[in-house]
């Protein structure tokens, strides 16, 4: 199979270029190739079967400046390359989505079973409480695990262009039979991550201060739950979803370790496998950030074959090795 590998020279997608046992051509912006230039998709794509696309603008954003940048690379780069690949034939695409698509992750009330919550209110979060309310009784939730089949509810401009990714390739499938398998990843952590940007994930936060002699400063109370799945798990993901999926649909699924963990026990693991500094909980937050997303990895398990790998203890030490 002759895949165009989107994204390649990126954390995630260097590591699925290191996966992938196929004829990989690749295309970075970091290398000079723009996947919103459709001459470029046109001398790149003929004799291509699928399309793995990784490449993206990542991260929670700094605020609302970013929404362009966001909606030109993300949403913008998305539905020139599937309109390039209807023009050539090809008619797989595996799609780096994210877990943020989902908004706040599931939640159970004590009276009222399974909510939706709404945005966390900005009071409720100056006083300290962070998790959110019932719509119904206003009770605070408790977090429950959510699938794939959970409703969408994206809380900021990076999770906004994710979902329009998901339904623009959607809608390239059904107009020309294609497959597109949607990738979820929860929190990617791994050799290679991005450091020393306002873009970068938490795990890179972290470890940046901690091999400054800082500190991780932690928002909020630490114990917002995460899923962190390392990178080379991600990549053996999207190897075998070249091989999944259903003619004319988008079908999606989490990627995600099935062990969640909170904020704050990354903060501790990261400081212990350092010897740095411990953390810092500071009450800090930001208004785009949700507070629990703990997710079920098992319609990957048993659609894809799916099943990380990497303990956690394990991945953290490599970071940190270096």
């Amino acid at each position: 199979m002759r895949v165009l590998l989107t994204g390649s020279a990126g954390f995630i997608g260097s590591h699925v270029m290191e996966a992938l046992d196929h004829d990989v051509v690749t295309a970075d912006l970091r290398t000079g190739v723009d996947v919103r230039d459709p001459a470029t998709l046109d001398r790149l794509l003929p004799g291509v079967d699928a399309v793995v696309h990784q490449a993206a603008k990542v991260g929670l954003g700094v605020n609302v400046a970013d929404l362009p940048a966001y909606a030109s690379v993300n949403v913008y780069g998305t539905a020139t390359l599937l309109a390039a690949m209807a023009r050539h034939g090809v008619g797989r695409l595996v799609l780096a989505s994210s877990m943020v698509v989902y908004g706040e992750g599931a939640y159970d009330c004590p009276r009222h079973g399974r909510v939706r919550p709404g945005p966390r209110r900005a009071d409720d979060l100056a006083k300290g409480v962070f998790d959110p309310r019932c719509p119904r009784c206003d009770d605070v939730l408790a977090p429950a695990v959510i699938d794939e089949d959970a409703p969408l509810d994206p809380r900021n401009a990076y999770a906004t262009t994710k979902l329009a990714q998901e339904h623009l390739a959607a809608n390239w499938a059904r107009e020309t039979s294609g497959t597109a398998v949607a990738l979820r990843y929860h929190n990617v952590y791994g050799p290679g991550m991005p450091r020393d940007t306002p873009y970068a994930g938490v795990a890179s936060i972290f470890l940046s201060s901690l091999l400054a002699g800082r500190a991780p400063r932690v928002f909020e109370d630490g114990a917002q739950r995460r899923d962190f799945v390392h990178v080379r798990d991600v990549a053996r993901a999207n190897l075998l979803a070249l091989g999944a999926g259903t003619a004319g649909a988008l079908v999606a699924y989490n990627i995600a370790s099935g062990t969640p963990r909170t904020v704050g026990d990354l903060a501790a693991a990261l400081a212990t496998w350092t010897g740095g500094p411990r953390p810092v909980t500071t009450g800090d937050y930001r208004l785009g950030d949700v507070r629990h997303i703990v997710a079920s990895p098992a319609r990957a398990a048993r659609e894809l074959g799916f099943t990380a790998r990497i303990r956690f203890e394990d991945g953290i030490k490599e970071i940190v090795a270096g």
